[in-house]
């Protein structure tokens, strides 16, 4: 199967993305609070994420669908610790007020 370039240079960003998040992954899981992230915009991006696991494949872009998958996975681990952080640092705080 012949790959058209606009599908290579998507694929190429759709990973470039899932680097970058992993980033980000790896620096909450370190500082253990969520700061100047608005949970709105993860949840955005991890659902247009999913919209385009469904879409690419309807495009015929296998590697943007590859990318898709990997940027989409790295979204949805950094939601879930954007959530956890955020309720284990509201209860924290409710606990310490008591």
């Amino acid at each position: 199967m012949e790959h058209q370039w606009p599908d290579i240079i998507n694929a190429s960003f759709e990973c470039f993305g899932g680097v970058f998040v992993i980033f980000s992954i790896i620096r909450l899981h370190k500082e253990k609070m969520v700061r100047g992230i608005s949970i709105l915009t993860v949840i955005f991006f991890a659902a247009w994420g999913m919209w385009n696991l469904f879409y690419y494949p309807h495009l015929g872009q296998s590697l943007s669908f590859i990318g898709g998958v990997f940027v989409t996975s790295a979204n949805t681990v950094w939601l879930g610790q954007v959530i956890y952080y955020s309720v284990t640092e509201k209860l924290r705080l409710k606990n310490a007020k008591i």
